[in-house]
């Protein structure tokens, strides 16, 4: 039981950060939800943000690449880590999706893979004190794929209970809000990690993966408290005769399948990221020694972007999807045009980090924009569905494309920027055809 103070502290901060200030909004949400909107708000909230913390401390381009080699394990490996990391994510929402559409109330399958993660964090932090050489890569390897599969859980069952506890016109301010706060805590990390001694200890390591399995485990407790009330569970059968109608989503339903597309082709507002690195490194060497300013960079860019997004996402979610893309896109060609001018000195020490800063901004842009779109597009049980194909597809196509990283050292790592950037220019184009979904 909450007690009036309680209650009008928590409202009063609800309508601080979600600007409610004439009149509570409820659109697309029962009535008895819409009296837990506030505490529900900043739960949400708040769970999201240690979620948030974990990544940082535990990310896939960044900390766990830099502990395989410090461990002594084979290479090869290293190039493993962003593929299962993302599409071991995404992949297995196809066949979660109609398990989760079975459950009435389905914030405790977020709960239980919060829980998964935060034990996987903490055997990898026992990994970097106990293992070495090989046997700590397949160790690593391993969690991680136990890792990624419950982050799929969570994903899949994360938008579900937002669009049922969350109204419209307030989703993409609280996605905004999340981003926010976690961008300022990225740039805590990285300004730590920059100050951590060159080469660093396994027990640094340790500790960093313990910090991301204590906050999975405050996320868990915190979306626990979530008063999310039962919906609808039509569809919650599985087998091949569920997958296959969902996946006819794509054939049948003109609007989600061009939300699909749009969104491949703007894969490369992530993709771009590792690729930026790269460029800054072979300009200014000491990639070790940068590792710590672009991750707090990138932290600053969530920061200050996100709850400008967020807003502009509940007017118009899709004009923030192209509006973002397209820089993103327009951002990588000029990356790309700058790299083969070669120029050097002081022009390039500024350059990198600026165009990361502002590659930050935009992929905050297209992150909440294309969030916030998806669960305004679609209502009840249908809404699962679109979030288990949508990530499925987007996972077979981030497998695809680990031949990358091969592709870059043998070609060009400034043509694949490019490359990346003119898909993301038609990404922009296919978005301006979306149906109007928000407010």
């Amino acid at each position: 039981m909450h007690t009036a103070d309680q209650r009008s502290w928590v409202e009063s901060v609800y309508e601080r950060l979600a600007a409610d200030d004439e009149g509570r909004v409820c659109k697309a949400i029962p009535e008895r939800a819409c009296r837990e909107v506030p505490g529900n708000f900043l739960r949400m909230l708040l769970a999201n943000a240690a979620s948030q913390v974990a990544d940082s401390v535990a990310s896939a381009k960044t900390t766990l690449p830099w502990l395989l080699m410090h461990l002594g394990a084979p290479a090869w490996m290293a190039s493993l880590l962003v593929p299962i990391r993302e599409s071991g994510s995404m992949l297995p929402q196809l066949f979660l999706g109609a398990a989760v559409r079975g459950l009435a109330v389905r914030k405790w399958v977020w709960v239980g893979c919060a829980l998964v993660q935060a034990a996987c964090l903490a055997l990898l932090g026992w990994a970097a004190l106990q293992l070495r050489g090989a046997g700590a890569g397949w160790a690593m390897l391993g969690l991680l794929v136990v890792f990624s599969l419950a982050r799929a859980g969570c994903s899949i069952a994360y938008k579900d209970v937002q669009g049922k506890t969350i109204p419209k016109t307030r989703r993409g301010r609280l996605s905004g809000w999340i981003a926010a706060i976690a961008g300022a805590l990225a740039m805590l990390v990285g300004l730590g990690l920059g100050a951590l001694p060159e080469g660093g200890t396994s027990a640094q390591m340790a500790a960093l993966l313990g910090l991301g399995a204590f906050a999975w485990a405050l996320a868990a407790w915190l979306f626990a408290g979530i008063r999310e009330f039962g919906g609808a569970t039509e569809g919650g059968v599985s087998g091949s005769d569920t997958i296959t109608h969902q996946l006819a989503l794509l054939r049948d339903d003109a609007p989600f399948r061009r939300f699909v597309v749009a969104r491949a082709l703007a894969m490369g507002s992530s993709l771009a990221a590792p690729f930026y690195v790269s460029l800054a490194r072979d300009a200014l060497g000491q990639a070790i020694a940068l590792l710590g300013v672009f991750i707090a960079i990138e932290g600053l860019a969530g920061l200050v972007s996100s709850p400008v997004w967020g807003r502009m996402a509940d007017r118009s979610s899709r004009k923030v999807f192209a509006t973002a893309s397209a820089l993103a896109a327009v951002l990588s060609m000029i990356v790309a045009a700058w790299s083969w001018w070669s120029p050097q000195g002081f022009a390039s020490t500024w350059f990198y980090p600026t165009a990361f800063f502002a590659l930050g901004i935009a992929h905050a842009g297209v992150r909440l924009g294309r969030k916030t779109y998806l669960v305004d597009l679609a209502e009840g049980e249908r809404r699962t569905a679109y979030v288990a194909v949508s990530n499925s597809v987007i996972g077979v196509l981030l497998l695809a494309t680990g031949a990358l990283g091969a592709l870059a050292a043998s070609w060009s790592v400034a043509g694949i920027v490019m490359l990346l950037g003119l898909a993301g220019l038609a990404g922009a184009w296919m978005s301006l055809r979306w149906q109007e979904v928000s407010g």
